[in-house]
């Protein structure tokens, strides 16, 4: 595998660093080196000391064989009993940073600000203070992907009305725990959320409106995302300090044939529908890219739509939705090749608006724990210029990135650190020859943990996790040993031999 994932490497047609090792080159100072993980992938204690149903909750007790197995996070990695076992964890690696999100339906059972549950406060303002006490700075997300069941049985993403309680709810966070936590993420890939829980259907809450279900979630998605980060900016940040993002994920795309104008065309809005969708109006113009908007709009007068699906921002909502991302917070995992698919017959989706047909290059390796992972190390670091050429040159964070193992995973991870060492490398390009303003690496995920759909099979980890010993122990791979070097280095040593 190592000489195959070279290979991947070694396809980068740079020539401006074809003589340029990075290798031995030390990370910027202050370098932000984490791992992520997510409430309802690891914490477990679904209903424990007054916790309120998520939609993850209500989705994967339904069964049917939407998730693996038909697996559930009730129990997870048990960290809501066992969080002094994570923290060993993360000092073990000796993270600067750890990115966590909190269980809304946790703090607020109902997602309403009129009942708290007190106890849910305690256990992360235990989290929060013994981060800080070890020195490890708390990256909070609020929002990932698991909706308080009770909104969504209020309509969820698709109403107006989840935008006001998501505001009221970043606000208690931020008056709760915002004179400690100083990085906030509002929500985690609205992307995914939008397209497999409102449209596809099959991630929670697991609705099926395929031509308009994404539009509607993402709309109101990036608005209660802009009221979060004025509620921020005018009542927290001169007394807090912080800074406040969304978190975007996005593959990076190459036409399938360079030559051919319409795969290039193709791969341009195979970008603008993942992350420009969200990137364009929050940091450039308060509005959706405008490939995305003639695209939808050429697809549905094509189907005899007298308008177009997306919905439409107000001059208003526009001005409100500039420019609220204080840093650009980005999960990558894989690229693709992308090839022009004529869908004029298709029924409506998203998919088919798009009129892109992914292809993952035979040449690539792939993640053993998940078929659609390709190592594309490469692929980063062409997204990143993306980010820095067409955004204005922010900050950014890479807030999530992995590898998978399948279940049962070998502690001796040798491919999964291969994939780290190399992105790294990549990153180390992007820092030192493209001058993009990468502040921060976080490996997804600290723990093995519930993979959404994929149940316990897909192991994403730095540590393993026994999940049919009671106990949950957790173990390093060989990655988290690896992974410890180069954060006491702030950086790779030279490979020898």
């Amino acid at each position: 595998m190592a000489s195959a994932l070279s290979g991947a490497s070694s396809t980068l047609d740079s020539s401006s660093d074809s003589s340029w090792n990075p290798e031995g080159i030390s990370f910027p100072k202050s370098f932000a080196w984490g791992a992520s993980t997510a409430a309802y992938q690891v914490e477990g204690g679904w209903d424990a000391d007054g916790k309120g149903p998520s939609v993850w909750d209500t989705f994967t007790h339904q069964g049917g064989d939407r998730v693996f197995k038909n697996q559930t996070g009730d129990v997870a990695c048990g960290s809501y009993a066992l969080w002094e076992e994570d923290l060993k964890c993360i000092k073990q690696l000796g993270l600067t940073h750890y990115r966590f999100s909190l269980s809304w339906s946790r703090l607020l059972p109902d997602g309403k600000t009129g009942f708290i549950n007190q106890k849910g406060v305690e256990y992360y303002d235990k989290m929060i203070d013994s981060l800080l006490a070890n020195d490890v700075t708390p990256v909070v997300t609020l929002y990932h992907f698991d909706l308080p069941q009770r909104l969504e049985d209020q309509g969820g993403w698709r109403s107006g009305a989840t935008v006001e309680a998501f505001d009221s709810y970043a606000q208690f966070c931020f008056r709760t725990f915002g004179d400690r936590v100083k990085l906030w993420i509002t929500i985690n890939e609205p992307y995914v959320m939008a397209e497999l829980g409102y449209a596809e259907g099959t991630m929670a809450p697991g609705i099926k409106e395929l031509g308009t279900g994404a539009y509607l979630a993402a709309h109101n998605m990036i608005k209660a995302h802009a009221a979060a980060w004025h509620t921020y900016d005018r009542l927290f940040r001169k007394t807090q300090g912080g800074l406040v993002s969304i978190a975007l994920n996005s593959d990076w795309a190459e036409p399938f044939d360079p030559n051919s104008v319409a795969d290039q065309e193709a791969a341009k809005r195979h970008v603008a529908f993942c992350l420009d969708w969200f990137a364009t109006p929050i940091f450039l113009n308060g509005d959706y890219p405008a490939i995305m908007k003639s695209q939808i709009s050429a697809v549905c007068k094509r189907q005899g739509s007298p308008s177009s699906r997306l919905p439409e921002f107000t001059q208003e909502e526009k001005m409100m939705i500039k420019g609220t991302a204080d840093f650009f917070s980005l999960n990558y995992y894989t690229s693709r090749k992308i090839k022009h698919r004529d869908n004029t017959h298709s029924p409506p989706s998203m998919s088919a608006d798009k009129e892109a047909e992914q292809v993952t290059d035979p040449s690539w390796p792939v993640a053993t724990g998940s078929s659609w992972l390709a190592v594309v190390p490469w692929g980063l670091r062409r997204l990143l210029e993306y980010i820095k050429d067409t955004y204005n040159h922010p900050i950014i964070y890479i807030t999530e990135n992995g590898f998978s193992q399948s279940d049962p995973a070998a502690l001796d991870d040798t491919q999964r650190w291969e994939y780290f060492r190399l992105t790294l490398l990549e990153i180390l390009k992007a820092i030192y020859v493209d001058g993009v303003q990468l502040k921060g690496y976080f490996v997804w995920s600290l723990l093995d943990n519930f993979e959404w759909t994929c149940g316990y099979r897909s192991r994403f980890g730095l540590f393993h996790v026994d999940f049919e010993n009671p106990a949950l122990p957790r173990v390093p791979y060989k990655s988290a040993i690896e992974y410890a070097k180069v954060i006491a280095n702030n950086g790779l040593m030279k490979s020898h031999g």
